[in-house]
Protein backbone atom coordinates (compact mmCIF):
# COMPACT_ATOMS: atom_id res chain seq x y z
CA UNK A 1 0.00 0.00 0.00
CA UNK A 2 1.60 3.24 -0.49
CA UNK A 3 2.03 5.82 2.21
CA UNK A 4 -0.41 9.08 1.48
CA UNK A 5 0.16 12.07 3.50
CA UNK A 6 -2.77 14.35 3.97
CA UNK A 7 -2.40 17.98 3.16
CA UNK A 8 -1.60 18.95 6.68
CA UNK A 9 1.19 16.57 6.04
CA UNK A 10 -0.23 13.99 8.50
CA UNK A 11 0.90 9.93 7.54
CA UNK A 12 -2.26 8.35 6.95
CA UNK A 13 -1.14 4.81 7.26
CA UNK A 14 1.14 5.47 10.57
CA UNK A 15 -1.42 7.39 11.85
CA UNK A 16 -4.12 4.56 10.98
CA UNK A 17 -1.84 1.79 12.08
CA UNK A 18 -0.68 3.41 15.56
CA UNK A 19 -4.73 3.68 16.37
CA UNK A 20 -5.26 -0.10 14.97
CA UNK A 21 -2.14 -1.22 17.07
CA UNK A 22 -3.92 0.59 20.08
CA UNK A 23 -6.97 -0.92 19.78
CA UNK A 24 -5.52 -4.67 19.81
CA UNK A 25 -5.04 -4.33 23.36
CA UNK A 26 -7.35 -2.04 24.82
CA UNK A 27 -10.92 -2.28 22.87
CA UNK A 28 -13.75 -1.82 25.04
CA UNK A 29 -15.69 -5.05 25.50
CA UNK A 30 -19.51 -3.85 24.55
CA UNK A 31 -22.38 -6.02 24.51
CA UNK A 32 -23.22 -5.44 20.75
CA UNK A 33 -19.30 -5.41 19.25
CA UNK A 34 -17.65 -8.90 17.99
CA UNK A 35 -14.86 -10.20 19.54
CA UNK A 36 -11.36 -10.09 16.88
CA UNK A 37 -12.31 -13.66 15.97
CA UNK A 38 -16.19 -13.31 14.90
CA UNK A 39 -17.78 -11.64 11.82
CA UNK A 40 -20.03 -8.61 13.11
CA UNK A 41 -23.83 -8.94 13.20
CA UNK A 42 -25.71 -6.39 11.12
CA UNK A 43 -28.77 -6.28 13.52
CA UNK A 44 -26.50 -5.72 16.27
CA UNK A 45 -24.51 -3.33 14.83
CA UNK A 46 -27.75 -1.45 13.72
CA UNK A 47 -29.81 -1.88 17.18
CA UNK A 48 -26.59 -0.54 18.78
CA UNK A 49 -26.20 2.44 16.89
CA UNK A 50 -30.00 3.41 16.34
CA UNK A 51 -30.21 3.06 20.66
CA UNK A 52 -26.60 5.07 20.74
CA UNK A 53 -27.95 8.12 18.91
CA UNK A 54 -28.05 10.82 21.50
CA UNK A 55 -27.35 8.28 24.86
CA UNK A 56 -24.73 7.29 26.41
CA UNK A 57 -23.10 3.71 26.40
CA UNK A 58 -23.35 2.86 30.32
CA UNK A 59 -27.48 3.70 29.43
CA UNK A 60 -27.78 1.90 26.34
CA UNK A 61 -26.09 -1.56 27.73
CA UNK A 62 -29.26 -2.80 29.59
CA UNK A 63 -31.84 -1.72 26.84
CA UNK A 64 -29.54 -3.35 24.15
CA UNK A 65 -29.57 -6.99 26.26
CA UNK A 66 -33.52 -6.99 26.95
CA UNK A 67 -34.19 -6.00 23.12
CA UNK A 68 -31.73 -9.22 21.69
CA UNK A 69 -33.78 -11.46 24.71
CA UNK A 70 -36.90 -10.60 23.75
CA UNK A 71 -36.49 -10.13 19.84
CA UNK A 72 -33.31 -12.24 19.21
CA UNK A 73 -33.68 -11.44 14.95
CA UNK A 74 -34.71 -8.88 13.04
CA UNK A 75 -37.80 -10.92 12.27
CA UNK A 76 -38.55 -11.16 15.74
CA UNK A 77 -38.59 -7.45 15.90
CA UNK A 78 -40.99 -6.96 12.77
CA UNK A 79 -43.39 -9.04 13.60
CA UNK A 80 -43.43 -7.46 17.73
CA UNK A 81 -46.69 -4.92 18.05
CA UNK A 82 -45.26 -1.15 17.60
CA UNK A 83 -46.62 -0.49 21.54
CA UNK A 84 -44.41 -3.64 23.02
CA UNK A 85 -41.52 -2.15 21.02
CA UNK A 86 -42.34 1.36 22.89
CA UNK A 87 -42.91 -0.32 26.07
CA UNK A 88 -39.80 -2.06 26.13
CA UNK A 89 -37.81 1.80 24.78
CA UNK A 90 -39.28 3.84 27.53
CA UNK A 91 -36.63 5.64 29.53
CA UNK A 92 -34.34 6.10 26.44
CA UNK A 93 -35.97 9.02 25.30
CA UNK A 94 -36.21 10.76 22.24
CA UNK A 95 -39.28 8.33 21.01
CA UNK A 96 -39.57 8.87 17.68
CA UNK A 97 -36.47 6.30 17.33
CA UNK A 98 -38.50 3.36 18.73
CA UNK A 99 -41.12 4.06 16.15
CA UNK A 100 -38.24 4.17 13.24
CA UNK A 101 -36.59 0.98 14.67
CA UNK A 102 -39.76 -1.03 14.07
CA UNK A 103 -40.79 0.75 10.75
CA UNK A 104 -37.19 -0.49 9.80
CA UNK A 105 -37.00 -3.78 11.06
CA UNK A 106 -40.28 -4.43 9.30
CA UNK A 107 -39.07 -3.36 5.99
CA UNK A 108 -35.96 -5.19 6.08
CA UNK A 109 -37.50 -8.18 7.41
CA UNK A 110 -40.17 -7.99 4.90
CA UNK A 111 -39.12 -6.28 1.97
CA UNK A 112 -35.03 -7.24 2.10
CA UNK A 113 -35.27 -10.66 3.42
CA UNK A 114 -33.64 -9.94 6.65
CA UNK A 115 -30.60 -8.74 5.49
CA UNK A 116 -29.18 -4.99 5.43
CA UNK A 117 -28.05 -3.41 2.39
CA UNK A 118 -24.20 -2.67 2.60
CA UNK A 119 -24.40 0.80 0.75
CA UNK A 120 -25.18 3.97 2.44
CA UNK A 121 -27.30 5.27 -0.14
CA UNK A 122 -29.44 2.06 0.47
CA UNK A 123 -29.27 2.09 3.83
CA UNK A 124 -30.01 5.66 4.12
CA UNK A 125 -33.38 4.94 2.23
CA UNK A 126 -34.76 2.86 5.17
CA UNK A 127 -36.46 4.63 8.57
CA UNK A 128 -34.28 6.04 11.57
CA UNK A 129 -31.24 5.83 9.24
CA UNK A 130 -29.19 8.78 8.43
CA UNK A 131 -25.65 10.00 7.61
CA UNK A 132 -23.72 9.14 10.72
CA UNK A 133 -25.59 5.67 10.98
CA UNK A 134 -25.08 4.17 7.53
CA UNK A 135 -21.28 5.24 7.59
CA UNK A 136 -21.29 3.14 10.59
CA UNK A 137 -23.40 -0.08 10.03
CA UNK A 138 -21.36 0.15 6.89
CA UNK A 139 -17.96 -0.13 8.42
CA UNK A 140 -18.24 -1.59 11.64
CA UNK A 141 -21.09 -4.39 10.10
CA UNK A 142 -19.47 -5.12 6.81
CA UNK A 143 -16.27 -4.03 7.04
CA UNK A 144 -16.08 -1.49 4.25
CA UNK A 145 -14.61 2.21 4.22
CA UNK A 146 -16.82 4.78 5.36
CA UNK A 147 -16.54 8.03 7.37
CA UNK A 148 -17.64 7.60 10.60
CA UNK A 149 -17.67 10.63 12.22
CA UNK A 150 -19.99 10.62 15.43
CA UNK A 151 -18.85 13.51 18.60
CA UNK A 152 -15.78 11.76 20.03
CA UNK A 153 -14.22 11.82 16.38
CA UNK A 154 -15.32 15.09 15.86
CA UNK A 155 -12.94 16.08 19.12
CA UNK A 156 -10.27 13.93 17.96
CA UNK A 157 -10.22 15.89 14.82
CA UNK A 158 -10.40 19.03 16.06
CA UNK A 159 -7.50 18.42 18.26
CA UNK A 160 -5.28 16.15 15.76
CA UNK A 161 -5.63 19.42 13.42
CA UNK A 162 -6.23 22.05 15.58
CA UNK A 163 -9.50 23.19 13.81
CA UNK A 164 -10.35 26.40 16.28
CA UNK A 165 -13.42 27.67 14.50
CA UNK A 166 -16.46 27.00 17.10
CA UNK A 167 -18.73 24.62 16.37
CA UNK A 168 -21.16 23.62 15.02
CA UNK A 169 -19.80 26.06 12.26
CA UNK A 170 -16.55 23.91 12.10
CA UNK A 171 -18.38 20.37 11.85
CA UNK A 172 -18.19 20.61 7.85
CA UNK A 173 -13.98 20.97 8.25
CA UNK A 174 -14.11 18.37 10.86
CA UNK A 175 -15.39 15.74 9.09
CA UNK A 176 -13.44 16.76 5.88
CA UNK A 177 -10.66 16.08 7.74
CA UNK A 178 -12.04 12.64 9.27
CA UNK A 179 -12.62 11.53 5.86
CA UNK A 180 -8.74 12.33 4.75
CA UNK A 181 -8.08 9.43 7.09
CA UNK A 182 -10.92 7.43 6.59
CA UNK A 183 -11.71 7.81 2.56
CA UNK A 184 -11.14 4.68 0.21
CA UNK A 185 -8.76 3.19 2.94
CA UNK A 186 -8.86 -0.90 3.20
CA UNK A 187 -7.65 -2.09 6.17
CA UNK A 188 -9.91 -2.70 9.12
CA UNK A 189 -12.52 0.22 8.32
CA UNK A 190 -15.08 -1.27 11.32
CA UNK A 191 -12.21 -1.62 13.76
CA UNK A 192 -10.66 1.43 12.63
CA UNK A 193 -13.83 4.04 13.30
CA UNK A 194 -14.43 1.54 16.69
CA UNK A 195 -11.06 2.84 17.79
CA UNK A 196 -11.16 6.00 16.87
CA UNK A 197 -14.94 5.73 19.50
CA UNK A 198 -12.94 4.14 22.31
CA UNK A 199 -9.83 6.67 21.91
CA UNK A 200 -12.33 8.93 22.17
CA UNK A 201 -14.25 7.90 25.18
CA UNK A 202 -11.11 6.82 27.48
CA UNK A 203 -8.09 9.27 26.26
CA UNK A 204 -9.17 12.23 23.97
CA UNK A 205 -12.12 13.61 26.64
CA UNK A 206 -14.14 16.21 26.64
CA UNK A 207 -11.78 17.99 29.51
CA UNK A 208 -8.40 17.21 30.74
CA UNK A 209 -7.64 14.73 27.70
CA UNK A 210 -5.28 11.93 28.69
CA UNK A 211 -2.76 13.07 26.32
CA UNK A 212 0.09 10.76 27.47
CA UNK A 213 -2.03 7.89 27.04
CA UNK A 214 -3.03 8.77 23.27
CA UNK A 215 -1.44 6.44 20.63
CA UNK A 216 -1.61 9.46 18.00
CA UNK A 217 -0.37 12.56 20.34
CA UNK A 218 2.63 12.63 17.75
CA UNK A 219 0.65 13.79 14.72
CA UNK A 220 -1.66 15.73 17.06
CA UNK A 221 -1.04 19.96 16.38
CA UNK A 222 -3.42 20.97 19.52
CA UNK A 223 -1.09 19.17 21.46
CA UNK A 224 1.98 20.89 20.30
CA UNK A 225 0.05 24.32 20.66
CA UNK A 226 -0.91 23.55 23.96
CA UNK A 227 -4.65 24.25 23.25
CA UNK A 228 -5.83 20.64 23.04
CA UNK A 229 -8.13 20.95 26.41
CA UNK A 230 -9.48 23.76 24.79
CA UNK A 231 -10.98 22.18 21.71
CA UNK A 232 -13.24 21.72 20.11
CA UNK A 233 -14.37 25.66 20.52
CA UNK A 234 -18.08 25.83 20.82
CA UNK A 235 -20.62 28.69 20.48
CA UNK A 236 -22.54 29.89 23.58
CA UNK A 237 -25.63 27.53 24.44
CA UNK A 238 -28.84 29.82 23.31
CA UNK A 239 -31.24 29.99 26.45
CA UNK A 240 -33.82 27.41 26.09
CA UNK A 241 -37.40 28.73 25.77
CA UNK A 242 -39.51 27.71 28.45
CA UNK A 243 -42.96 25.86 27.77
CA UNK A 244 -45.54 24.94 31.01
CA UNK A 245 -49.11 23.54 30.78
CA UNK A 246 -51.40 21.06 32.80
CA UNK A 247 -50.61 17.36 33.93
CA UNK A 248 -53.92 15.25 34.95
CA UNK A 249 -54.11 12.59 37.42
CA UNK A 250 -57.63 10.94 36.98
CA UNK A 251 -58.58 8.08 39.12
CA UNK A 252 -61.65 6.17 38.91
CA UNK A 253 -63.67 4.31 41.90
CA UNK A 254 -61.21 1.43 41.66
CA UNK A 255 -58.78 3.89 42.26
CA UNK A 256 -56.86 3.22 38.47
CA UNK A 257 -55.33 6.30 37.05
CA UNK A 258 -56.41 6.92 33.36
CA UNK A 259 -53.50 6.86 30.78
CA UNK A 260 -53.88 8.35 27.25
CA UNK A 261 -51.91 7.22 23.41
CA UNK A 262 -50.01 10.09 22.58
CA UNK A 263 -51.02 11.42 19.16
CA UNK A 264 -47.71 10.71 16.90
CA UNK A 265 -47.26 14.45 15.81
CA UNK A 266 -46.59 15.55 19.86
CA UNK A 267 -43.13 15.32 21.55
CA UNK A 268 -43.36 11.69 22.50
CA UNK A 269 -45.49 10.41 20.01
CA UNK A 270 -46.64 7.31 20.39
CA UNK A 271 -46.38 6.53 23.62
CA UNK A 272 -48.30 5.88 26.53
CA UNK A 273 -48.80 8.81 29.18
CA UNK A 274 -50.69 10.78 31.26
CA UNK A 275 -53.18 13.23 29.72
CA UNK A 276 -52.10 16.88 29.46
CA UNK A 277 -52.89 20.20 27.93
CA UNK A 278 -51.16 21.68 25.15
CA UNK A 279 -47.29 22.83 26.29
CA UNK A 280 -47.57 26.80 25.71
CA UNK A 281 -44.37 29.48 25.37
CA UNK A 282 -45.65 32.06 28.34
CA UNK A 283 -47.95 31.69 31.19
CA UNK A 284 -49.88 34.49 29.41
CA UNK A 285 -51.46 31.99 27.44
CA UNK A 286 -54.12 30.37 29.30
CA UNK A 287 -54.40 26.68 29.64
CA UNK A 288 -57.89 25.97 30.55
CA UNK A 289 -58.31 23.00 33.01
CA UNK A 290 -60.41 19.66 32.72
CA UNK A 291 -63.74 20.17 33.77
CA UNK A 292 -64.06 19.14 37.67
CA UNK A 293 -60.31 19.04 37.47
CA UNK A 294 -58.55 20.40 41.16
CA UNK A 295 -55.05 22.27 40.97
CA UNK A 296 -52.74 19.93 43.55
CA UNK A 297 -51.03 22.79 43.97
CA UNK A 298 -47.63 20.34 43.20
CA UNK A 299 -45.55 20.67 39.65
CA UNK A 300 -42.88 18.48 37.83
CA UNK A 301 -40.02 20.06 35.58
CA UNK A 302 -38.53 18.34 32.60
CA UNK A 303 -35.82 19.41 30.15
CA UNK A 304 -35.86 18.88 26.58
CA UNK A 305 -33.56 19.13 23.79
CA UNK A 306 -34.84 21.83 22.87
CA UNK A 307 -37.14 23.72 25.22
CA UNK A 308 -37.40 23.28 29.04
CA UNK A 309 -41.10 22.42 30.33
CA UNK A 310 -43.50 22.45 33.76
CA UNK A 311 -46.16 20.93 34.31
CA UNK A 312 -49.02 21.54 36.75
CA UNK A 313 -50.48 18.66 38.67
CA UNK A 314 -54.01 18.44 38.25
CA UNK A 315 -55.95 15.93 39.99
CA UNK A 316 -59.80 14.87 39.76
CA UNK A 317 -62.25 11.76 40.34
CA UNK A 318 -62.95 10.70 36.88
CA UNK A 319 -66.76 11.81 36.22
CA UNK A 320 -68.05 11.19 32.87
CA UNK A 321 -67.92 15.25 31.92
CA UNK A 322 -63.91 14.31 32.29
CA UNK A 323 -63.88 10.91 30.62
CA UNK A 324 -65.62 11.75 27.37
CA UNK A 325 -63.19 14.60 27.14
CA UNK A 326 -60.54 12.31 26.76
CA UNK A 327 -59.62 9.44 23.94
CA UNK A 328 -58.76 5.85 23.80
CA UNK A 329 -58.15 5.92 27.93
CA UNK A 330 -56.26 3.36 29.46
CA UNK A 331 -56.88 2.77 32.98
CA UNK A 332 -53.67 1.10 35.05
CA UNK A 333 -53.86 -0.16 38.66
CA UNK A 334 -51.65 1.57 41.61
CA UNK A 335 -49.66 -1.67 41.86
CA UNK A 336 -49.02 -1.45 38.09
CA UNK A 337 -47.67 2.20 37.81
CA UNK A 338 -44.11 1.14 38.48
CA UNK A 339 -44.23 -1.52 35.50
CA UNK A 340 -45.66 0.08 32.40
CA UNK A 341 -43.36 1.66 30.24
CA UNK A 342 -43.65 5.43 30.04
CA UNK A 343 -41.52 7.91 29.22
CA UNK A 344 -39.80 9.49 32.05
CA UNK A 345 -41.48 12.85 32.41
CA UNK A 346 -44.85 11.35 33.21
CA UNK A 347 -42.59 8.76 35.45
CA UNK A 348 -41.55 11.92 37.69
CA UNK A 349 -45.87 12.65 38.31
CA UNK A 350 -46.30 9.28 39.53
CA UNK A 351 -43.40 9.43 42.20
CA UNK A 352 -44.94 12.30 43.58
CA UNK A 353 -49.03 11.44 43.16
CA UNK A 354 -48.37 7.59 44.54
Amino acid sequence: MANKTTNHNINVDKFRKAILNWYDKHQRTLPWRALSNQTPNPYHVWLSEIMLQQTTVPTVGPYFEKFLNKWPTIHDLANAHQDEVTHEWAGLGYYARARNLHKCAITVSNELGGEFPQEQVELEKLSGIGGYTSAAIRAIAFNKPANVVDGNIERIMSRIFAITEPMPDSKKDLHNMAGLLADDRKDRPGDYAQALMDIGSSICIPKNPRCALCPVTDFCEAKKLGIAGELPKKKPKKVKPEKMGHVYWLTNDKQEVAFVRRDEKEMLGGMLGLPTSEWVLTSDEAIIPLTHAQDSKQHISHSFTHFNLRLDIYIAHAQEGIIKALDNVKWVSRSELSEIGIPTLFKKVVKLMK
